[in-house]
């Protein structure tokens, strides 16, 4: 990972460098902000340009011995600690996983917590940073620099760490080895102990521009204008919700079809198939439950914003554009927050395991009283 392969964050970026260049490195280094903005991204392009040989003014060369063991993220002062979930062993530790979470790392720096324990097969499992390991960075850092430079601890999730552990990191933070930097990569970074954020120094990463998703889709994946721009909007500033509409794009076609036959039950008030399209909902898997129910929030809210005939600022296909035409009306001041909210704790129950049947259902119960209000 190189800064040029990171989207957006040109100010994050040049402000990086310059404090290598500046010789002004802290100690540690906090990168928080919300999924899919790039901060496991940058961590890595950081430690990478700290490690370069021959580093130019935007980038690391790439071609230096220090860059090529980057390439796979193998440099021998390049350190990862990672929440993970137990094998059989007790004192399980990140590198345990590292050949799955290198894998994940090249594929996609910008995985969420989500990939990372489909990648390690975690199934219904919490992960963590267990205190174990904590041991093991300190084992890691006492050890003699390979190259006599810099050594990089990067903690991805530091806010999944133990309450021991984070006491430890907590000492190493104030104790630091030389010449050895901590990059702490949180999405919850309020969330740490206040004494660890206080010995850290922080950056928060914003979401992308609109525009720099748009320009990324174009170029990377020949996807049309329009289409892109509706692919950026709904993406809110994360390149991992664009790369997943992207992936989603067929599944939406099946969610539009599902979203329609449902409003149509509900305003003819046909009981019966509103039982059998709940049944048609459980049949699918939990994840593709969920990103359905987030389709109907984004098709609630821009039907409501339709109503206010600002097309410029719709984002709608011509399919579901043609729709809205005749179903916005039903989605006014009255009933929005309604079904919102209503979307939300569907979407809230599911992800508890709550049966799916039932939450759909409920559902759909709930939207013949909510669509005639006016």
């Amino acid at each position: 990972m190189f800064f040029k392969d990171i989207i957006g964050q040109k100010d994050i970026k040049k402000r990086l460098i310059q404090e290598i260049k500046d010789g002004k490195i802290p100690h540690a280094r906090l990168l928080g902000g919300p999924q899919g903005v790039g901060k496991l991204a940058l961590a890595v392009a950081y430690a990478r340009y700290l490690a370069c040989q021959h580093p130019n003014d935007t980038d690391a060369c790439g071609t230096c011995a220090n860059c090529i063991k980057f390439n796979k993220l193998a440099h021998p002062d390049l350190h990862f600690v990672y929440p993970v979930v137990k094998k059989k062993s007790k004192d399980i530790v990140s590198d345990d996983y590292l050949s799955e979470w290198r894998e994940l790392l090249q594929d996609n720096p910008y995985a969420n917590l989500n990939y990372w324990l489909e990648a390690m097969g975690a199934e219904n499992q919490q992960a963590q940073i267990f205190v174990k390991e904590s041991d093991e960075m300190l084992r890691k850092l006492s050890l003699k620099s390979s190259q006599g430079g810099w050594k990089t601890m990067i903690v991805w999730l530091p806010e999944k760490m133990n309450v021991e552990c984070a006491n430890k990191l907590l000492k190493l933070l104030e104790e630091p080895p030389t010449q050895t930097v901590f990059l702490l990569v949180s999405e919850e970074p309020d969330a740490l102990l206040a004494t660890i954020q206080s010995r850290t120094q922080r950056i928060n990463i914003p979401a992308i521009h609109e525009e720099e998703i748009k320009e990324t889709l174009q170029q990377k994946y020949g996807i049309a204008e329009l289409e892109a721009l509706n692919i950026a909007h709904r993406s809110e500033g994360s390149w991992l919700k664009a790369m997943e509409a992207i992936h989603l794009n067929e599944e939406n076609t099946l969610f539009f079809e599902l979203f329609v036959n449902l409003m149509r039950l509900a305003y003819q008030r046909k009981i019966r198939e509103m039982k059998n399209w709940s049944e048609m909902l459980a049949a699918m898997g939990r994840e593709r439950q969920k990103h359905f129910l987030a389709y109907a929030q984004r098709m609630i809210r821009e039907n409501f914003i339709y109503n206010f005939h600002e097309s410029s600022i719709v984002y709608l296909n011509e399919e579901e554009r043609n729709f809205s035409s005749r179903f916005a009306p039903f989605v006014n001041e009255n009933n929005v927050m309604g079904i919102m909210d209503e979307l939300s704790e569907a979407e809230r129950h599911i992800g508890q395991n709550v049966n799916a049947k039932m939450v759909f259902f409920d559902f759909a119960l709930k939207m013949i009283v909510l669509l005639v209000q006016k």
